[in-house]
């Protein structure tokens, strides 16, 4: 996964936004908030928290423009716990999304720009306002790996 996100992140022109997608109150499914809250977003990279609707974020997403979206959520890949993934969008239909009104693949369609998703596979949707341990541990990884990848790169 590191290899694949530092090509999409060096990528010297693009504008990158990630987006934190879940249910806070959901355990694990508050996953991918918790990693977006802790990006350090600098230059052209931005975050925006849109928590478990995103189809209520489209407009907003697309008028910034971004040339690459990243939403980090909560993903069954049919794997272990804490088990983590970088997909392309048209790749997400192959697992079993969460908790959305929509899924993510659908509201990809309705998005100007390339889409991938970093996801979490989940321990326990239960109500809850903790990630369970293998959750908390692989969204850390994550949260490193991006924050270490953003501090490298140098302005333009």
């Amino acid at each position: 996964m590191k290899d694949k996100l530092t090509e999409i992140l060096c990528r010297n022109s693009s504008e990158i936004m990630f987006a934190g997608v879940g249910n806070v109150l959901r355990s694990d499914d508050g996953a991918g908030v918790y990693i977006v809250s802790s990006i350090k977003a600098r230059g052209k990279f931005s975050t925006l928290l849109v928590e478990a609707s995103i189809e209520n974020y489209i407009s907003k997403i697309n008028s910034l423009a971004p040339q690459i979206l990243i939403i980090a959520d909560c993903i069954d890949f049919n794997r272990e716990p804490g088990y983590a993934g970088l997909v392309p969008i048209d790749q997400i239909h192959e697992f079993d999304i969460s908790s959305h009104n929509i899924s993510l693949r659908r509201v990809a369609e309705h998005l100007k720009m390339e889409v991938y998703v970093i996801g979490v596979q989940p321990a326990d949707l239960r109500v809850g306002e903790h990630l369970t341990p293998p959750v908390k541990k692989a969204s850390d990884e994550i949260i490193n790996m991006v924050n270490e990848i953003i501090g490298s790169i140098r302005e333009e």
